[in-house]
């Protein structure tokens, strides 16, 4: 399977009227009618493991609309990849092509390795070839065609659980809503363990089996089984790590239930300083921005290596700096070079990336760098400091002065 389609065969495509591998716009003024088209290519309903293609600049009889393929749009249908509309991750690349004289945008969307796929917590698939919603039915295989080679560590089934080792309490109150649009969940009648499968917390099989993902997003005690699955908190009283430790804290919690507490000792260690402009006015001047703790720490959960590693996520406050350091290196075509560059991103758990989305951990991929540092620019800190080696990464956050 390969996204570079030959342009006999995107032709062949495009004058196909009758193809449920192709979706063709004139235009681009719905872009939600083209991450839906996105999603159902993803899903690959029909099995037929191929790419399908949308086509902007045609219409729905293939003629040519002569639509200006401005950079613009390309960047536009490029970002729907990982703008977090769209999860998993799709496969896709966004090119422009000149087709029997025609100038085209092309979309090719390769079937996904992790179905189901979802646009803001719905499942379109292709029906013929019109679009549509998933049926309770259509979910459950969709779940079942879940390819088992090559899959990320987040994905693998982790065979010493069991389902009695999930909060199931937890994953019907915090994560489903989150991630399934309500009216779904109110049409489809689905067993817990069907919503499991599908949300990727656990095997299609029986008996379902947790997956790593499952484990670290509503396991009951995560590190019982990813024993690197924590954060440890150090307070530092000076500026060397063996100076006296002021407080400490490990949270090895399900994963909203430890970013909820690592707010809160964020927030409770930021010293506020004020000062009376007026009698009127006062200016609360915080020493680090919370949203770049924020960024960075939830950066370093998300891509760090989780398997061949008992290490944890390591937060160390002195009292001139905060020290964020994640077990795992570059990975993907993210490299020593570009790292931290806006654009250049990867996941090595992308379906943890899913699930942090999901919770709002996430508001956009691949900025939350590029946030952080403008943060620490608007507070009047230091730009921040990344120390990038082969097995870890570590961010230097310095006190504003």
């Amino acid at each position: 399977m390969t996204t570079q389609l030959t342009d006999e065969e995107l032709l062949g495509l495009l004058h196909d009227i009758e193809s449920d591998r192709v979706e063709r716009k004139s235009s681009m003024s719905d872009p939600n009618k083209i991450r839906q088209a996105i999603c159902a290519f993803a899903n690959d309903m029909p099995n037929h493991r191929k790419s399908g293609v949308v086509f902007i600049g045609a219409h729905d009889d293939g003629r040519c609309a002569n639509l200006p393929i401005t950079e613009e749009l390309l960047c536009s249908l490029a970002d729907m990849r990982s703008d977090g509309n769209i999860l998993p991750f799709p496969v896709m690349t966004a090119e422009k092509r000149v087709l029997a004289g025609c100038t085209l945008a092309v979309v090719a969307v390769q079937p996904s390795y992790f179905p189901p796929v979802r646009f803001n917590g719905r499942m379109w698939i292709r029906v013929g070839p019109r679009r549509a919603t998933a049926t309770a039915e259509e979910e459950v295989r969709l779940t079942e065609k879940r390819r088992g080679k090559d899959l990320p560590f987040d994905l693998r089934p982790n065979e010493s659980a069991t389902l009695d080792d999930l909060d199931l309490d937890l994953f019907k109150r915090t994560y489903l809503p989150s991630s399934v649009s309500p009216d779904l969940l109110d049409e489809n009648r689905r067993s817990t363990e069907q919503q499991l499968a599908s949300l990727r917390f656990a095997t299609a099989t029986l008996p379902p089996t947790p997956t790593n993902v499952g484990i670290l997003v509503v396991g009951k005690t995560p590190t019982a089984f990813v024993p690197g699955a924590y954060i440890q908190f150090l307070r530092i009283d000076g500026t060397e790590f063996t100076d006296p430790i002021k407080d400490q804290k490990e949270l090895s919690l399900p994963l909203p239930e430890s970013m909820r507490l690592l707010d809160d000792i964020f927030r409770a260690h930021i010293s506020v300083a004020t000062d009376i402009v007026s009698k009127s006015r006062e200016i609360r001047s915080p020493d680090y921005p919370m949203v770049a703790l924020q960024q960075i720490a939830r950066n370093a959960v998300l891509h760090r290596m989780y398997e061949g590693t008992n290490a944890p996520v390591r937060i160390t406050w002195f009292k001139d700096r905060i020290e964020i350091q994640n077990p795992g290196g570059p990975y993907g075509r993210v490299t020593r070079e570009n790292f931290g560059q806006p654009g250049v991103t990867d996941y090595r758990n992308p379906n943890l990336a899913e699930a942090m989305k999901n919770l709002g951990y996430v508001q956009r991929f691949g900025i939350g760098i590029q946030l952080a540092q403008k943060e620490m620019e608007k507070n009047g800190n230091p730009r921040i400091e990344f120390i990038v080696e082969e097995n870890t990464v570590l961010a230097v956050l310095r006190r504003k002065q």
